[in-house]
């Protein structure tokens, strides 16, 4: 499946802004089910300074810079992706009770373990982040799924469909700035926090889970035209399986990534991933559009 899409976004500043410093990470990743056949950004006002890079978590990168006093600033990302659907799971995988990961988890591998690599990155996402802390409250919420020598797959399985059906799609309860401990108690938010409540519900049972960032194809209701633009950025949740390597999960419509979801960068939490964030010397108040479209080709 071969998808462009072209993530719009604009700043409006009610005064001028004399210099800002801007991140993107808005270029898809390649990786075993995913490959960008091209990507490139459109900035208004040009920037003098314009870098790209790999971060630490392997995520495009990119840095710009703008000198010129400016009252708007325009960002369209556009990116060609071809989505490759497989399934990764053997039979084998599928029975692996969740203990039996979160042992492996604990153990210090050695130098010749066949997993090696994998084990060691797949730690680093078993720690507390700075948008997700484990907690009893989060591990008491997801004790339901971890039933006794339960196979991780259903584990995780039974946890988002769960969140799809005990929290309600929200977008005016959070904001980037809400924490968990909120979403949790009023039972609200959007596929950022959704996301954020199962990593954290893994991480408390010693389960490594990471936070995805991308987009999914949304299809007009039957007999209705697709709407240009009127797509969005998404998030869902990546769990590690020896073995077997990351498999996604989208809590937020209690199904499993498939041809349908592009990934932008992965890493602990948002704060890792921020689409576009950035430093701007002036410009008083701003507000804020967004326009995304995934256009299947």
């Amino acid at each position: 499946m071969k998808y462009r899409i072209t993530h719009t976004t604009v700043y409006h500043y009610s005064q001028a802004v004399g210099l800002s410093q801007n991140e993107a990470r808005l270029q898809p990743r390649d990786f075993w089910r995913q490959q960008c056949l091209s990507a490139y950004f459109e900035i208004s006002p040009n920037p003098i300074d314009y870098r790209e890079l790999i971060d630490y978590f392997g995520n495009r990168t990119a840095y710009f810079a703008i000198q010129q006093a400016h009252r708007q600033l325009q960002v369209t990302a556009v990116s060609d992706v071809m989505i490759f659907p497989e399934n990764r799971l053997n039979e084998s995988a599928q029975q692996t009770p969740w203990e039996q990961v979160r042992d492996l988890l604990r153990e210090q591998p050695t130098v010749s373990h066949p997993y090696l690599l994998d084990l060691l990155d797949a730690k680093q996402y078993l720690l507390d982040s700075p948008m997700i802390t484990s907690s009893a409250e989060l591990a008491d919420y997801a004790r339901p799924s971890f039933s006794p020598n339960r196979p991780l797959v259903e584990v995780v399985s039974d946890l988002m469909q769960r969140i799809y059906l005990d929290f309600i799609y929200d977008p005016s309860f959070t904001t980037i700035a809400t924490p968990l401990s909120a979403v949790l108690l009023h039972r609200r938010g959007v596929c950022q926090d959704f996301a954020h409540l199962a990593i954290g519900c893994l991480r408390s049972f010693g389960i490594s889970a990471r936070y995805v960032s991308g987009y999914m194809e949304t299809l007009p209701e039957p007999g209705q035209q697709r709407l240009v633009g009127a797509d969005a950025s998404h998030a869902w949740f990546s769990v590690y399986l020896p073995g077997t390597g990351w498999l996604d999960y989208d809590p937020t419509n209690n199904k499993l990534p498939y041809d349908q979801h592009i990934t932008l960068a992965w890493g602990r939490d948002y704060a890792d991933v921020t689409p576009l964030k950035g430093i701007a010397f002036g410009g008083g108040q701003h507000t804020l559009s967004v326009s995304v479209d995934v256009l299947r080709m």
